[in-house]
This record gives C-alpha cells, sequence and structure tokens, in this order.
C-alpha cells in the first residue's frame, strides 16, 4: 500500500513539475492541453461505450449509417471534428443520451490564441 502511494505521489509531482515547466503561465499552450483533453475524452468515451455493447466499429458503423472508417476517426483523440450530430446519433444507437455541460474556466484560460 505504502508503495503504490509513493509512486502515485512521485508521478502527481513529475506531472506539475511538468506542468509548471512548459504550460504555466502560457495561456495558448494550456488551451492547447485542454482541447487536446476535450477530444481524448470523447474518443475515450465514445470507445468505451462502443466495447460495453460488445460492437465492432464495423457493427456501429453499420447501425448509425456511416463508415468504419468515420467510426475510427471519431475514436482517434487526435480528430476535432465532432458534431453533436454524429455524437446524438451514435448515442442512440447505443441507447444511451449526449449531456452537454458548460463548465467554467480559470483566468488565464479565457482566451483562445489567435
Amino acid at each position: 500500500m505504502a508503495k503504490r502511494k509513493m509512486r502515485a505521489t512521485a508521478t502527481m509531482d513529475a506531472v506539475t513539475t511538468l506542468y509548471r515547466r512548459y504550460y504555466e503561465g502560457r495561456r495558448e499552450r494550456v488551451w492547447t492541453l485542454d482541447e487536446a483533453g476535450a477530444t481524448d475524452s470523447v474518443a475515450q468515451k465514445l470507445t468505451g461505450l462502443r466495447l460495453r455493447a460488445g460492437m465492432t466499429q464495423r457493427q456501429l458503423a453499420h447501425l448509425v449509417g456511416t463508415t468504419p472508417s468515420a467510426i475510427c476517426r471519431l475514436e482517434s483523440a487526435d480528430y476535432e471534428g465532432h458534431s453533436l450530430a454524429m455524437l446524438n446519433r451514435i448515442a442512440a444507437a447505443l441507447d444511451q443520451r449526449v449531456e452537454l455541460h458548460f463548465v467554467p474556466v480559470s483566468r488565464g484560460k479565457r482566451l483562445k490564441p489567435s
């Protein structure tokens, strides 16, 4: 137990160090990091829902009326073209619904880089 706690602390220390070194005080970098986290989160959720339903990308694509390559793109952490319409189609095919939440950001993150 102590070893696990120490490893978690060491990881958090490393994350904190990296954040301070490369992101703290740099609004554009923080914004980019937040955007990457958001697209990764969507990708992970879509993949998780599909796998819990026991489906392949091909099977889900057939239900949604798209191609397996489109599902593959949507499940990629690098993909930034998620549309609410497609997310709703996938949700309906998996007997789910999409919920959208707006959350406040800190003052340093308000502006999108130009």
